[in-house]
Order: structure tokens, then sequence, then C-alpha cells
């Protein structure tokens, strides 16, 4: 990790309250990536770094927000139709400066980006198909709900409401489908403009809470942050790749570093600042580790959302034996977090425990489709098909007929 002198402009000289709140329980359960990856202790001025981050935002989006929220006339202001029309075609020479600067900012592509790497990684992530989004729900979104903070903001803005649990999950998995289309993080390609899309609506949720009173900054940091940025940046990349692995998926050094390459560049492109960017597995899990460190305890929003979640399984559109279906879907659910989180991350959560029967059902169905038919001459174009297949059903599921999208920004 960095030195802490890589921390500037700080708009607090203090760490939120939650920083460091529970170090016994996040050592606990960091206990077995520690061990893994034979990670060291992080220094005192790496875990302050992250405490001061809970405390820093994204500077280059935050001055676009603030153009969009000069008054009506203006001629420097920003309007939402003038950001989509640069997303989409690029930007005017006439352009607000605010948006101008913006988007020379996210345009000029660091010369260590590797397109070609990023388009291996993009198939490298198509081809872990539903292991991918069990991955994603399970030890990542539902994961992380065992930890205050984030999950506090998104039960302010109604994520605990059915609904918008069920569309939040899929405006998700939106995005991560299309960061892992074939030439997807190309400048017009979707997951290009979609991860610019969710890096201006970070801004927009900041800007909002930062003034309306009803977020804790002392207590909980800034509603979004460069530190919680970066940790839900490695549910995509190393955490990613350690839940395949223990669903019975091989994956090669060569495709390890291709995936984590894509998702540095989507860091970079949404925000996260560039030394807390990593092309190997183990710089990431030394950071994730230590992040886990400074944690704090669960709270009540975490038990309620990760609840909502499972709940949203019976609610998805299931086109055969929907009853029959649903009810599957929530079982599978349950029994793939107990082995994920095992039982103590299940009462934290406060959800039903269960055998962890799916984790058997998945090892074998890995076991056939990357041991013994990815293998073959023709295994890249079945992984490749089965993993669209998945896509395609996620999105059937969360969106029904409507078409599929990322949460819409606000006019």
């Amino acid at each position: 990790m960095p030195s802490v002198e890589a921390v500037v402009d700080r708009p607090f000289s203090s760490p939120p309250k939650r920083y460091g709140a529970a170090p016994h329980r996040g050592r606990r359960i960091g206990r077995m990536l520690k061990t893994y990856w034979r990670l060291d202790e992080p220094s005192d001025e790496q875990l302050a770094m992250i405490g001061a981050r809970l405390m820093r935002r994204d500077e280059p989006a935050a001055a676009l927000v603030a153009a969009m929220r000069r008054p009506e006339g203006d001629s420097q202001r920003v309007s939402m139709r003038d950001f989509h029309s640069a997303l989409e075609h690029g930007v005017a020479d006439d352009a607000p400066a605010a948006l101008r600067e913006f988007f020379a900012t996210v345009e000029e592509t660091p010369d260590w980006v590797d397109l070609a790497l990023c388009d291996r990684g993009a198939r490298v992530n198509r081809q872990f198909g539903r292991n991918a989004s069990d991955v994603l729900l399970q030890l990542g979104l539902i994961g992380g709900y065992r930890f205050g903070g984030p999950v506090d903001l998104l039960a302010e803005t109604g994520g605990l409401r059915t609904a918008t649990a069920k569309r939040r999950l899929g405006e998700t998995q939106t995005w991560a489908i299309a960061v892992a289309q074939d030439g997807g993080m190309r400048r017009f390609g979707e997951g290009w403009k979609l991860t610019v899309h969710v890096r201006l609506m970070h801004a927009l949720v900041n800007d909002s809470f930062e003034r309306n009173g009803r977020w804790d900054s002392e207590q909980w940091g800034l509603p979004i942050n460069q530190a919680d940025l970066a940790a839900t940046l490695n549910l995509f990349s190393g955490a990613l790749l350690m839940g395949v692995r223990a669903l019975g998926v091989p994956v090669g050094r060569e495709d390890s570093r291709a995936l984590m390459h894509l998702w540095k560049y989507v860091g970079w492109l949404i925000g996260v600042d560039d030394d807390w960017l990593f092309d190997d597995e183990r710089s990431q899990h030394a950071l994730s580790y230590a992040v886990l460190l400074v944690q704090s305890d669960v709270t009540p929003a975490g038990g309620q959302l990760a609840n909502a979640l499972v709940d949203v399984q019976s609610d998805l559109d299931y086109r055969r034996f929907p009853r029959f279906a649903a009810r599957y879907e929530r079982e599978r659910l349950l029994s793939m977090l107990e082995g994920f989180l095992g039982p103590r991350g299940m009462r934290d959560l406060r959800l039903p425990q269960r055998l962890p029967w799916a984790f058997g059902s998945a090892l074998l169905r890995n076991t056939v489709n990357y041991r013994i038919i990815g293998r073959t001459p023709l295994g890249d174009r079945y992984l490749e098909w089965r993993g669209k297949a998945a896509a395609d059903l996620a999105m059937r599921r969360h969106f029904g007929r409507d078409a599929a999208e990322v949460g819409k920004l606000p006019v």
C-alpha cells in the first residue's frame, strides 16, 4: 500500500467515528484472507490513510455537480441534457467549462490502460456466467452489509423497499454486464458510458446528502467517499476472483491479471484514487484486509437490507413454474450465503440459516463446465454461450419486458 503522504486536500482533519470501531471483529473476518494471501499487517500510517479517505470525495465529479446547481440562465450552468449529449456524442466546443473539464478528465485515458487486455478481462468475466452474479450478490453485496456506513446510506435512499431493492440489484447487474461486453470500455462503449453515468450519480448523491441534513458525516464519513468506493471496486475484481474459485471455477494467472486490469480501468474511470488501483490480486487484497481492520460493526440496516434482497427472489419474473422457481431461488440464495458468510455472518444479518447444499451443486456444475467441457476445442465458445444465457436470464428476471437500465439521473 502507498504511504499516507499521498493523501492531500482533506476536507476534514479527523476520521469519522466509525473508523476502527470494531477492530477485533474485522480481524476475525479477515483472518482467512490474510492467511491465504500471506499478507503483512498494515502500518498505522496505512490505516490512517483509510480514515482520511473516508472523508474525501470525488472532486472532479463534485465540480460538475456544482455547475449543475448554478441558477437557470447562468451561461456556465450544466444541464442534464448537456451531460447526456456529451456522454453519447462528445463535448461541444461551446459547452460550459465544468462539463468540458470533467470530460477532459475521463477521456484522458492513462498510458497504462491496455484495451486489448481489458477485452480479455471482459471475456473472462463473461465466461464466469452465473457464478459472477452469485458472487457479486452473496459475497459482495450482502456480505458487505455486515459493516455500517454504505449500507446505512442505501437504507436512507429507500433500499429497504422490495421494489427498490429489486431495481437496484438489476441496475448493478446491468452495469457489470455492460462493462464485460467486448469493447465495452472503449470511449463510446456501453460499459464506458454507464461507468461515467454511475460516477455522476454518486456525486449527485453525495451533494444531496451533504446538504439535506439526513447524513451524519462525523459518524460515517462522507456519503460516497474514496475509501468505500475503493472497497466496493474490490467486489468486482479481487472478491469476484476469490468467490468463483471457491465455487470450483479455475482461474489462471493471465486471466486473473486481465480481469484485474479491466476493473482497474473501471476504477480509474469511476473516480477511485490512482494509488488504490491494482493489476494484481495480492495488492488488492492487502488493501481489502486493511479496510476490514478499520470497519465498524453491523448496524440494523445491514440485516434489513440483506433480508430485502433475499425476499426479492420471490418478486422476480419467472416464466416457468413461478411459485416453485421463486421458492427454489430463495432457498438456493440462503444456502450459498451460508457457505460464503458462515453461521456467524448469517446471524449478524439475521438471515435464516440453511445447510450449504448449493455450494456442492455449484462445484459439480462448474467441474463439468470448466474442467471438462471448457477444456475441449469448443470450450471457449460454450462458456461464452452459457455466460450470455445467464446474463439474459438475469436481465429478464429483474426487468421483465422493460428495457434494462442503470438508475436514471435526476433532471
